[in-house]
């Protein structure tokens, strides 16, 4: 006699009470992940309503595939990869160009995640202003390349680990950090051309 995979996190929870009948727990689902998904659509968009509609599309398809998930302790990697589809499904019947473009923030938390992104790349003692940082990402998430840029903005901005990660974009976990490597390097570079401190480097 089979047995039910175990639960491992609040999102399995959740997801066992919704196939359940408990319409309250797609309500938590929601309300947790609703900032890092918009957060994630509106840097790869460059439209608050497109990454709002996505958003809400995003978790429509959750609501109606629902049973088809399996609480294994891989939601996130689960949730993001239906969030990718959709993203890349809208920017090829708009435009082939629009998914390199990310817009200038403006959404909920976007100062803690540029200090969190400062943190690693620029030393303490520079003090760049956040504002100023800002913009140098947002350039450079225009020229990474699709799948780098994607890998960047779901660790960085949906805050989803590297398995997660590679879930969401159905790849391997040693290619994720590759592609999460190049891309951190590439903001690093970036950000020494325009005079910033790396502190993972010694000063001359």
């Amino acid at each position: 006699m089979s047995q039910e995979p175990p639960v491992t996190d609040e999102d399995d929870e959740a997801m066992l009470r919704l196939q359940g009948g408990d319409s309250r727990a797609f309500d938590e689902i929601v309300e947790r992940h609703s900032g890092p998904l918009f957060g994630f659509f509106v840097k790869n968009c460059r439209d608050r309503l497109l990454a709002e509609d996505l958003t809400q599309e995003t978790f429509l398809r959750v609501y109606r595939q629902y049973w088809n998930y399996l609480p294994i302790g891989r939601f996130k990697g689960w949730l993001y990869r239906i969030a990718r589809n959709l993203l890349i499904d809208n920017v090829r019947r708009r435009s082939r160009d629009c998914l390199v473009k990310a817009i200038k923030g403006q959404f909920e938390d976007e100062t803690d995640i540029i200090s969190t992104v400062a943190g690693e790349f620029i030393s303490p003692e520079h003090g760049a202003d956040h504002s100023e940082l800002k913009v140098v990402v947002d350039e450079l998430l225009d020229e990474l390349p699709e799948e780098q840029r994607l890998t960047f903005t779901l660790y960085h901005f949906g805050g989803l680990s590297l398995p997660e990660v590679a879930e969401a974009l159905d790849t391997s976990v040693p290619t994720t950090k590759s592609r999460l490597r190049l891309s951190r390097e590439k903001m690093s570079a970036s950000l020494l051309e325009r005079g910033f401190v790396n502190p993972h480097q010694p000063d001359d």
